[in-house]
């Protein structure tokens, strides 16, 4: 694997500059610049593809694959999300999966973040630890001043479904093959439908995002 090792040199220098401090002070790299220097030092010597196992909602597991020129295993990666269980699983639990399993399937070529375990990872042992211990109980009645309390403004709505569509486009630029893309959408239905209600002009462009991979693929398949 040639230039692996100035890899490992670049996410180092990575850990320094743009580490996470998490629980207990140790600094984390995250997936998105570890994966920006593999590719930029790289560029497409090494394919990264990634398969859900589980998806029966109630949680979600996905598998992460990295081959070489010759598509043979150089590393891999899994990881398990339950939905529902913190606000990133309320929406994007499979997002969430796929990233910690390319975490994992980087660190397995040595290109770690500071730990084995992605930070979503070191971050939710404790909550999946607990959620795996409840047990179904009659839910109790919710009064009008609990449902004051949840309740998010207009304002607070958009900038999540905002912060969404750079999401979408990350994802897509990830797919492979154009049934990876169509799967993702499917998995996305929930989060459009949800910014289709109440942001129709933010919903065109999260449609535009995933239209732009699907006429790259299209082309490709064209000749």
């Amino acid at each position: 694997m040639s230039n692996l090792a100035k890899t490992m040199d670049t996410i180092a220098d990575l850990h320094k500059s743009h580490g996470v401090k998490q629980k207990g002070g140790k600094l984390y790299t995250q997936v998105v610049h570890r994966m920006e220097a593999f590719r930029r030092i790289h560029g497409t010597d090494f394919g990264l593809d990634t398969e859900i196992l589980v998806n029966d909602g109630k949680k979600v597991v996905v598998k992460a694959i990295i081959t070489d020129k010759d598509n043979r295993k150089v590393g891999a990666g899994m990881a398990e999300e339950i939905r529902g269980q913190g606000m990133v699983n309320t929406t994007s639990a499979l997002e969430n999966a796929e990233t910690s399993a390319i975490g994992r399937a980087l660190a397995s070529l040595g290109l770690a973040g500071g730990e084995y375990a992605s930070a979503n990872e070191l971050d939710a042992v404790e909550r999946k630890t607990e959620a795996l211990k409840e047990e179904p109980v009659e839910k109790p009645k919710i009064q009008f001043k609990d449902i004051r309390q949840k309740e998010i403004t207009p304002e607070e709505r958009r900038e999540r479904h905002e912060e969404k569509i750079p999401d979408f486009d990350h994802w897509c630029q990830q797919k492979r093959t154009k049934d990876q893309l169509d799967a993702y959408y499917n998995d996305s239905q929930s989060t459009l439908n949800e910014i289709k209600e109440h942001n129709p002009d933010l919903y065109k462009k999260a449609i535009q995002v995933f239209v732009k991979y699907l006429d790259k693929f299209e082309r490709k398949e064209n000749g």
